[in-house]
């Protein structure tokens, strides 16, 4: 329901952009390089006013969800968790088409929302960069916590 905003960055000249608001820290100062380096970098939205668009997506209820919508906190939340999830099956899809994808959550959020959703009410949520990694680069799957760690059933 909530649309999801994507701005590709595919000329290195623009990536540029984003790249100063990367973070400092170890892990992200490695992966500033891959950023340039990828051949697309997605920056991953979500659009705080997505309720204005109910009318177009939804018109059998687009009413209803609007008043629903209209508390700034539930539209917030509404838009990044679904934001989220789609940025999800984004990475998903590409992995599925073989490319590789290294999804970053360390950068400055309000700066790259200055530099590219300025004037609107989209707000940055993840930075993917997506292309086939260097072998030599790209590094095994972490280990994962078992269910029993990390779930139960109710």
């Amino acid at each position: 329901m909530s649309r999801r905003r994507r701005t590709i960055a595919g000329m290195p000249r623009k990536r540029c952009g984003a790249n100063p608001h990367a973070e400092t820290g170890a892990e992200v100062v490695k992966s500033k390089p891959k950023i340039l380096a990828a051949p697309i970098t997605v920056i991953v939205g979500h659009d705080l006013n997505f309720a204005g668009e109910l009318p177009k997506l939804m018109p059998h209820a687009a009413e209803m969800m609007q008043k629903y919508f209209a508390p700034p906190d539930v539209a917030g939340a509404t838009a990044m968790r679904n934001g989220t999830l789609q940025g999800a099956y984004l990475i998903v899809a590409a992995r599925a088409l073989g490319l590789d994808c290294g999804p970053m959550s360390g950068f400055d959020n309000v700066g790259v929302d200055k530099a590219f959703f300025a004037g609107t009410r989209i707000k940055s949520n993840f930075i993917c960069s997506i292309g086939h990694g260097d072998p030599a680069s790209v590094f095994p799957r972490n280990p994962r916590l078992s269910f029993e760690e990390a779930g139960r059933w109710a």
